[in-house]
């Protein structure tokens, strides 16, 4: 029996996240907005920040997450919902999990991004291959050395798992 609370999709967030991202053009950001929630209020939210800060990694779920984990200060959003104005990226929708958000919930499709020359699929496509078959030269070196640092993580007893 699947204990875990129902999420229920709620229009006035996914409106905040979508004035976000139309807000955000006139801020020097991509077209992009996210809002997380939690008991039915916004602790985060953010527009795509990539031009501004200078960083590649800045998309608007990943501010929203990193926003909400200072403010609740934890790295764990169960009990959390996004809502982005767009179908994440790889890289968002990878975040979204690791932050164990219990809902995501989007407006545009990835197809409508990559109709306005936000294209994701070459990132989908590389993701399947071998690392030898990707197109960024990629090899793995010094891996018994490396081996050292997981051993002590798995003996450690004190350790916080994420």
């Amino acid at each position: 029996m699947n204990t875990k609370k129902k999420n229920a999709f709620d229009e006035t967030f996914m409106r905040r996240a979508i004035r976000i991202s139309i807000g955000n053009i006139n801020q020097n950001g991509g077209p992009f907005g996210a809002v997380i929630v939690k008991d039915g209020q916004i602790v985060a939210e953010s527009g795509n920040r990539v031009t501004e800060n200078l960083d590649p990694t800045a998309h608007a779920e990943i501010m929203a997450i990193r926003q909400a984990c200072e403010k609740l200060k934890t790295f764990d959003l169960s009990g959390c919902e996004i809502y982005s104005s767009c179908e994440p990226c790889p890289m968002c929708l990878s975040a979204i999990y690791w932050a164990r958000l219990d809902a995501l919930y989007f407006a545009n499709t990835k197809e409508d991004a990559k109709r306005i020359d936000f294209d994701d699929s070459f990132i989908y496509e590389q993701i399947p291959l071998s690392i030898e078959k990707r197109s960024i030269p990629t090899s793995q070196h010094l891996h018994e050395e490396a081996l050292e640092a997981f051993r002590i993580w798995e003996a450690k007893t004190d350790k916080v798992c994420y």
